[in-house]
C-alpha cells in the first residue's frame, strides 16, 4: 500500500466514523416530535415541602438578581425553605448576607449554609444542604439563572406519580442577542435542550439533569448513594445513577428557566472542557454498570451513545489534519466523493440544528446566520475538546472551574484564567487557508465546502482567544525612578 493509499483509507475511516454520529442525529430529528401538553395541577392540600437549594462561589455580578428571582417564586411559604450553599471568598458574601436578611424581613425561610473547605465542589456542597434541609423536593439554581415566578408550580405536579425522582426544564437563554458567539452557543445548547431531551424522554430512554433549572425527589437523590464528586459531572453521574436504580425522569420543554450564556470565548471554552471531560469520567464510571443492567438494549444503546457523545472531537481534529492533504494530493476524490462525505458529515449537523429552533420563534434570516456560526464554533472547539476528552480518560478526578457570569455589568467581571495562546486552532485555520488556495488553483470545487468551514471555525475560535489573550496580558511591570539626591545647602 503506497503513502496515497494509506492516507486516503485512513481518511475514509475517519468519515464513516463521523458519518456514525450523524446518523444519530439523523434518528434523533426523525424521533423528534415537539407536542408538550402539561398536567393538571395538583390542589393546594396536596403541596410538598419544597427545599430551594442555589450553590455559589464568587458570583457577586449575579447573585443578587438570582435571590431576588427565587424570593418571588409562587409557592406557600410555610411549604418553601431557600437555601443559600455560598462557598464563595470574595465580596459575595456580604451581598447573599444583605439579600437573604431581606428576604427574611419579607417572612420567607431563608438561611446561608457556609463550609469550612469547598470538599466536593458543588457536588458537596448540595450534599452538605442537603443533609441540612427540611424539604420532599430540591429545586436547584444555579447563579446565573432567573426563575420565573410559575417554575414550581409548573414541575412539581409531575411528582404526583411516586416513581418520579426528577422533573427537568428547559433552559432559556437571555443573552442570545448579545453577539455572534453567544447566537452560536445557544444554537448548540437548543440541540441538547430541545431536540435530544425531547427524543429520550419521550422514548423512554435516560436523559440528565442538566445541574440547574429541576426539580428532585430527595429519596431518587438517597437511593441513586447520593451527590458524589468523583467526575466533573455530578449532575449526569447523580441522573445515570438515579435511573439505573430504577427512577422515572420527565422533561417539560414548555417550561423554561432563563440563564445567561458566557459573553466570552475563554469562558465557553472553560465551561465545555468541564463538560466533556466529565462526561467522559461518568462514562467509565458507568458504562459497564449500563451494560449489565436489566434494561432494553435500545435504551442501553442510547445511554452509550449519550455519555460517549463527546469523543466525536478527535475524529474531527484527526479529519482536520487529513482533510487539506487528501484534497489536493495524487490520491485525491473525485469532487462528487467530497460532496457526498460533505453532506453525510455536515447536513445531518444542520437538520439537527435547524430542528432545534422550532420554539425560538427567530427569523429565517437569522437562522441563516446562526446556524452556520454553531457549526464553525463546533469545529473551531474541537482542539481544545479533544484535549478535555483525553483528560476525562484518566484516573484524575481535576478541579471543577466555574463559568464566569457576566450579570450586573456596573459589578467588576470575573475573568477565566488564560493558560496559552490558542496555537492548535491557529495553526489548524492556516493548514486550512493554504488548502484553500491550493484547492482553488487546482480547481477542486467539491472540496471547497468542507474546507471553507473548517478554516472558518479554526479562524474564528483561534482569532477570539488570542485576541481574548491580548487583552489580559499582563502589564509590563512600570520603571523604576531613578533615586534623586536632594541638593545639600552650603
Amino acid at each position: 500500500m503506497t503513502p496515497s493509499d494509506l492516507l486516503l483509507a485512513l481518511y475514509l475511516a475517519t468519515l464513516a466514523a463521523l458519518g456514525l454520529f450523524g446518523l444519530h442525529r439523523v434518528w434523533l430529528c426523525l424521533r423528534f416530535r415537539w407536542d408538550r401538553p402539561l398536567p393538571a395541577a395538583q390542589a393546594p392540600g396536596e403541596l410538598p415541602f419544597v427545599t430551594v437549594q442555589l450553590p455559589l462561589f464568587n458570583e457577586r455580578t449575579v447573585a443578587a438578581r438570582l435571590l431576588r428571582a427565587v424570593g418571588e417564586l409562587d409557592w406557600p411559604a410555610d411549604r418553601l425553605e431557600l437555601q443559600v450553599l455560598d462557598d464563595s471568598t470574595d465580596e459575595t458574601r456580604a451581598i447573599v448576607d444583605e439579600e437573604v436578611a431581606a428576604l427574611v424581613r419579607r417572612g420567607l425561610d431563608a438561611k446561608v449554609v457556609r463550609r469550612a473547605e469547598r470538599t466536593g465542589f458543588k457536588a458537596g456542597a448540595l450534599a452538605h444542604g442537603q443533609a441540612l434541609a427540611r424539604g420532599e423536593l430540591f429545586a436547584i439554581f444555579d447563579a446565573d439563572f432567573v426563575p420565573r415566578p410559575d417554575f414550581l408550580r409548573a414541575l412539581v405536579p409531575d411528582f404526583a406519580d411516586p416513581r418520579v425522582g426528577l422533573v427537568q426544564a428547559r433552559w432559556e437563554h437571555l443573552n442570545r442577542d448579545e453577539s455572534l458567539l453567544t447566537r452560536a452557543q445557544s444554537v448548540l445548547l437548543d440541540g441538547h435542550f430541545v431536540i435530544e431531551h425531547t427524543v429520550r424522554h419521550d422514548g423512554g430512554l435516560f436523559f440528565n439533569f442538566n445541574g440547574t433549572a429541576g426539580i428532585w425527589r430527595r429519596a431518587a437523590i438517597e437511593a441513586a448513594g447520593g451527590w458524589q464528586h468523583d467526575t466533573l459531572t455530578e449532575d449526569l453521574d447523580l441522573s445515570y445513577r438515579a435511573q439505573l436504580a430504577g427512577w422515572r425522569f420527565v422533561y417539560r420543554p414548555l417550561v423554561t428557566a432563563p440563564a445567561e450564556v458566557p459573553a466570552e470565548l475563554s469562558a465557553f471554552q472553560s465551561q465545555q472542557h468541564r463538560w466533556a471531560k466529565g462526561s467522559v469520567q461518568v462514562a467509565r464510571k458507568l458504562v459497564g454498570r449500563i451494560a449489565r443492567a436489566d434494561l432494553p438494549l435500545r435504551v442501553k444503546l442510547e445511554a452509550f451513545a449519550h455519555l460517549t457523545g463527546n469523543t466525536g472531537y478527535p475524529y474531527v481534529v484527526v479529519l482536520a489534519a487529513l482533510l487539506p492533504l487528501v484534497a489536493c494530493s495524487d490520491a485525491r476524490l473525485d469532487a462528487r466523493w467530497h460532496l457526498a462525505a460533505f453532506c453525510l458529515c455536515t447536513l445531518s449537523v444542520v437538520l439537527f440544528y435547524a430542528q432545534s429552533q422550532r420554539p425560538s420563534g427567530r427569523s429565517f434570516a437569522r437562522k441563516l446566520l446562526d446556524l452556520p456560526a454553531a457549526m464553525a464554533l463546533g469545529v473551531g472547539m474541537s482542539v481544545a475538546q479533544t484535549r478535555a476528552v483525553f483528560e476525562g480518560l484518566l484516573r484524575t478526578t481535576g478541579e471543577f472551574v466555574r463559568t464566569p457570569k457576566r450579570g450586573d455589568a456596573r459589578a467588576p467581571r470575573y475573568r477565566t484564567r488564560l493558560s496559552k495562546l490558542p496555537a492548535g486552532e491557529l495553526l489548524f485555520a492556516l493548514w486550512f487557508a493554504l488548502g484553500l488556495v491550493r484547492a482553488v488553483q487546482q480547481q477542486l470545487w467539491g472540496s471547497l465546502p468542507f474546507l471553507g468551514l473548517f478554516f472558518a471555525g479554526f479562524a474564528w475560535v483561534g482569532t477570539l482567544a488570542l485576541r481574548e489573550w491580548w487583552l489580559r496580558r499582563p502589564a509590563p511591570p512600570l520603571p523604576v525612578a531613578a533615586e534623586q539626591t536632594a541638593p545639600t545647602s552650603g
